[in-house]
């Protein structure tokens, strides 16, 4: 498949992963191009599905437990059972996988009974539901806030960058929160006015929260887009065992992989995830008998094809 992002593209996916809601006039002031040009190409990219703006939050700090669920199945019953966990608010991340006769997911759970309701009670019920497993995230060494592509120079990112905090207390959420969460879920950049418009607030009391909720840690704003049209054609998924004394280096070495998006720390008998990139199985061969060959104490390891992503969220 041919590249579609061009190199203005690939600066303002750049910006937005550095600050998902930054003015289209700010970064078109870092990138030296106009407002106008920014807005335009943004809405171009979103409107083909391209590119999308999400705000996230940290689990641990609303009171949530993530978990890694594979469920096998039937090859039958696989599209149909992960559609239907797609359309679950607590699930993010569903992809079809192994020729399509698994489902990886990850799931959040406000409290352990909730988790214990999907995990153990609904999913093993379900005809034609072979096994599930799951495995709680512990620990993210990539991902979240921090972004894939670098078409930025460190000045320009340093230009776009705000402080945050890292970690702290568990912040408890009111419905109103919940409402506003919601929202920027499905739009990261909504601007003031309409989540006002939504929520009831005045706009200029949410303005100041929405920086309270980002400057705490507890909000975030990530992008997703089309791996595919960087030439990414080929993801899959990287499930390791490493020694507990290695799991730091291990996870710390992926991270700085350009192939890794995303890895974490789990419970389970592979206590490593992964997520590659690569443009097709021969470099996927060389990526995994070249970077991943050379990390620290790996006893073992797992791979599997995504075949679809049926949720990104």
């Amino acid at each position: 498949m041919s590249v579609t992002f061009d190199e203005l593209d690939l600066k303002i996916i750049h910006a937005l992963q550095v600050d998902g809601r930054a003015p289209f006039s700010k970064i078109a002031g870092v990138l030296g191009v106009s407002d106008q040009t920014v807005a335009r190409r943004y809405a171009s990219l979103r409107s083909a599905k391209k590119i999308r703006v999400t705000g996230r939050t940290d689990p641990a700090r609303v009171g949530e437990v993530a978990w890694f669920v594979r469920v096998r199945c039937t090859p039958d019953a696989a599209r149909a059972i992960g559609e239907t966990l797609a359309r679950r608010p607590d699930t993010s991340w569903v992809k079809l996988t192994s020729g399509g006769t698994e489902i990886v997911a990850i799931v959040r759970a406000p409290t352990s009974h909730d988790s214990e309701t999907l995990l153990l009670g609904k999913l093993p019920r379900t005809p034609r539901v072979i096994n599930v497993s799951a495995n709680c995230l512990l620990h993210v060494f990539f991902g979240g806030p921090q972004g894939f592509i670098n078409a930025l120079s460190s000045e320009q990112v340093a230009q776009l960058e705000s402080p945050r905090a890292a970690g702290g207390p568990q912040v408890d959420l009111d419905d109103g929160d919940k409402q506003l969460l919601a929202l920027l879920q499905r739009d990261g950049r909504t601007d003031v006015t309409a989540l006002a418009t939504a929520t009831g607030r005045p706009a200029t009391t949410l303005r100041r929260h929405l920086a309270d909720l980002r400057a705490s840690g507890v909000l975030y704003f990530d992008v997703d887009f089309d791996y595919r049209s960087l030439g990414m054609a080929n993801q899959t998924m990287l499930w390791l065992s490493v020694a507990p004394d290695h799991m730091v280096a291990a996870g710390q070495a992926l991270a700085a992989h350009p192939e890794v998006p995303f890895t974490a720390a789990t419970t389970g008998s592979t206590n490593l995830f992964a997520s590659v990139l690569c443009p097709d199985p021969s470099a996927l061969y060389t990526y995994l008998t070249t970077k991943v060959a050379t990390l620290p104490s790996v006893q073992r390891m797992e791979t599997t094809p995504v075949i679809q992503t049926l949720k990104n969220l």
